[in-house]
Formats: structure tokens, C-alpha cells, sequence
């Protein structure tokens, strides 16, 4: 019966004792099945896996997961190129089209695709695939910030163009002087500078005219700085006209207006005269589109007759 003792007799004690072979038998026994089975594994998985070449069912696993999160980072890295090429069409109707109309410069493409320090992607270090998940975490990363600064670009367009009623009355379309009283002495572009004795560009143009006669401010705006000089362009003004444009009056006589004071196309701002590097009275007109001097004569319609001029004006 198992688990019953065995008994030897002990020929020198004259005794029955236990038998300590029948103790350690089934010990033995068991010992010997279990490294058997261990052997039995270990010849197992050598000649499946080094020799046969198979991987373990659980190798087999994890293989086949991995396999599956790489396709899908994969679609997702599509999906992403997508978004990508969508939001590259967006950014350059947005710096050709919207945001020139309305004279905001541009977003650089610096700006719109920048991106983040290598340790914010420490995280995938030592991962599978973890040259691909950084590559993709990177450019959800420059999706998402490039997105944003398009949706801001968008917020500043909308409230300019809400404005844009306005802009006609601030783009500068009136001559500064009356037309009828002055003549054209120095066109826009390269000319013999007649004190310089030099050829320089011309950023303006020169129209010349009696001293003391009424200078106009061509378009609504904002005066954005007077200054008086001796030198130069004499005394002169700047005025913003917002929507990219500014206006610049030089050599004036006496200037009417402070920086920061609001005017309206045809408010008389000072006086045509002679003041700084001039040969004689004349008003140095110039049209500035986003941070570029243009040709005024663009600007300038010479048909006006001098009572329409006068309805212009607005303090003659």
C-alpha cells in the first residue's frame, strides 16, 4: 500500500528497523522524471528554434502584433502626409492671396514648421520601431503647430476683413497737392541726383509748386511720425494708412499735424516748401506697400479737374 513503511532486520542489533531505501525511491523517482522533463524541453526548444528555425508561440505573438502596430503607423504616416500636403496648399493661399490683399506680410515657412527638441521624444528610446514612432510623434508634433499658426493667420485675416469697407477710403488715391498748381520735376526710379551728383533710385516722386500752398493726406490713417530736420528730407510725415500702406511727405515748410493724431483722405496735414537737401519748394511724395517704396504715379489720377479736387480736400 503506498505511502506504508518497509522494515529491514538488523542482523548486528537483533532488531526490526525502516528500510530508508523505500523512503528515498519515490523521491529519487520524482527527481529523475523531473529533470528528464526539463532536459526534454530544453532539446525541445533547441532543435524547434536553433536548428528548425521556428520561433515559440509566443514569439510568434508578440511578432505578429508588432507587425500589426507598424501598418498602423504606417496608415497613420499616410493619413499625416495627407493632412501635410492640405495644410501646405492652405498656408500658400494664405501668403499669396488672403493676407497680401489686405497688406500683411507673410509667414515665413520657418515659422509655420517648427518643431520640438529631440527629448521630447526620449520616451520611444529602446523601443521596436522607435525610429518610426519618433519620426511620426515629430511630425504630428510640426501637424499641430503648423496648424495653429494657420488658424491664428486665419483669426487676423477675418478681423481685417472685416474692416474691409474701409480699406478704400485708407489705400492713398488723391494727389497730396493740388494737381492743377504744381508740375512733376522728379519721377519714381533711378535719376541724376542734381546735388549728390550721383545716380540714385528715386523712392518717391518730386512735384513742385509754390511754398506755403496746402498738402493733403492722401488716404485715411494714423500720423505715425512728424520730425523736423535740417538736412535730408527736411521736415517730414509719415502716415499709416494700415492694410500695408504708408505715406510719406518731405521737404514740407510747416508741418500741421502730430504723431498719433487720426486724419482723413483730404485733412490739409502742413505746407509745401523746401526744407533738407531741396533746390528749391516741392513736396517729395512717397507710397510705401509693405515695408517697399511703390511708384506714387500709380496712385495719382492727373485727369482730376480742380473743382473735384477741391471736394477732395478737405481743409483748402
Amino acid at each position: 500500500m503506498s505511502g506504508e513503511k518497509s522494515y529491514i532486520f538488523n542482523e548486528e542489533t537483533r532488531s526490526y528497523e525502516i528500510d530508508r531505501r523505500s523512503v528515498r525511491a519515490p523521491l529519487l523517482k520524482t527527481g529523475a522524471v523531473l529533470v528528464a522533463g526539463l532536459v526534454f524541453f530544453l532539446l525541445y526548444f533547441f532543435v524547434f528554434n536553433q536548428i528548425l528555425g521556428y520561433e515559440t508561440p509566443k514569439a510568434l505573438f508578440l511578432q505578429s502584433r508588432n507587425e500589426a502596430l507598424a501598418g498602423q503607423i504606417a496608415q497613420l504616416d499616410d493619413r499625416i502626409e495627407m493632412e501635410e500636403q492640405e495644410l501646405r496648399d492652405l498656408a500658400l493661399r494664405d501668403n499669396l492671396v488672403y493676407r497680401p490683399v489686405f497688406g500683411m506680410a507673410e509667414i515665413p515657412f520657418e515659422t509655420r514648421s517648427t518643431g520640438f527638441g529631440e527629448e521630447r521624444y526620449a520616451e520611444y528610446l529602446g523601443l521596436d520601431h522607435q525610429d518610426l514612432m519618433t519620426a511620426t510623434a515629430r511630425r504630428m508634433d510640426m501637424l499641430a503647430h503648423a496648424a495653429y499658426i494657420q488658424s491664428v493667420s486665419y483669426d487676423e485675416v477675418k478681423v481685417l476683413s472685416a474692416r474691409a469697407g474701409d480699406m478704400a477710403s485708407c489705400i492713398p488715391s488723391i494727389y497730396p497737392v493740388n494737381p492743377k498748381t504744381v508740375q512733376l520735376t522728379s519721377p519714381f526710379g533711378a535719376r541724376y541726383h542734381p546735388i549728390r551728383q550721383a545716380i540714385v533710385v528715386h523712392e518717391g516722386v518730386d512735384l513742385a509748386g509754390p511754398a506755403g500752398q496746402p498738402v493733403y493726406a492722401t488716404g485715411d490713417g494714423v500720423v505715425e511720425s512728424t520730425q523736423i530736420n535740417f538736412s535730408g528730407y527736411g521736415n517730414v510725415i509719415v502716415i499709416d494708412h494700415g492694410f500695408g500702406y504708408k505715406t510719406r511727405y518731405a521737404h514740407l515748410k510747416e508741418i500741421k499735424v502730430t504723431e498719433g493724431q487720426v486724419v482723413i483722405r483730404g485733412d490739409r496735414i502742413g505746407t509745401l516748401g523746401s526744407s533738407g537737401l531741396s533746390t528749391g519748394p516741392h513736396l517729395h511724395y512717397e507710397v510705401i506697400y509693405r515695408g517697399v517704396q511703390i511708384n506714387p504715379w500709380n496712385y495719382l489720377n492727373p485727369d482730376i479737374s480742380p473743382e473735384e479736387y477741391n471736394k477732395t480736400a478737405r481743409n483748402g
